[in-house]
């Protein structure tokens, strides 16, 4: 019995992460269009990238509020727990984008790349904040 449970709570978790890494494709492009957006008003890759971040923040938290997690509550406390839970992964995310950015050759297609890496190096410390901290059962 122990083990049919553990299995069922694995296949849960599974079924979570596999949801939280999809929306996270949706943030992805939320995040490339809206920097190249602020590149293109004249933003620079830096304060492009933290509009651009906070786009996909708030597009990924409306996702998983309604795809991948059970909403734990106020909206507005859940939305400042999730902006909160997904600074640790900004750190590792913005991290990478910023040493992309500075160790390969200027590209047009590099922003984009470095708003892919950032994304994926942050993303398992965003998932233990959003399952733990923000939308816990």
């Amino acid at each position: 019995m122990t083990n049919k449970l553990s299995d069922m709570k694995a296949r849960a978790m599974a079924g979570q992460l596999l949801r939280f890494g999809i929306t996270g494709v949706v943030g992805l492009a939320a995040d490339v269009a809206v920097l190249y957006a602020a590149l293109a008003l004249g933003a620079g890759p830096y304060a492009g990238r933290l509009l651009s971040f906070l786009a996909a923040v708030c597009v990924t938290w409306r996702i998983n509020r309604r795809y991948t997690f059970t909403p734990s509550g106020s909206q507005w406390t859940e939305w400042w727990r999730y902006l909160a839970a997904m600074t640790g992964g900004a750190v590792l995310n913005l991290g990478a984008y910023t040493l992309t950015l500075a160790l390969l050759p200027p590209a047009p297609w590099l922003p984009a790349l470095g708003v892919a890496v950032g994304s994926l190096s942050g993303m398992l410390l965003n998932f233990i904040g959003a399952k733990w901290f923000v939308f816990k059962s």
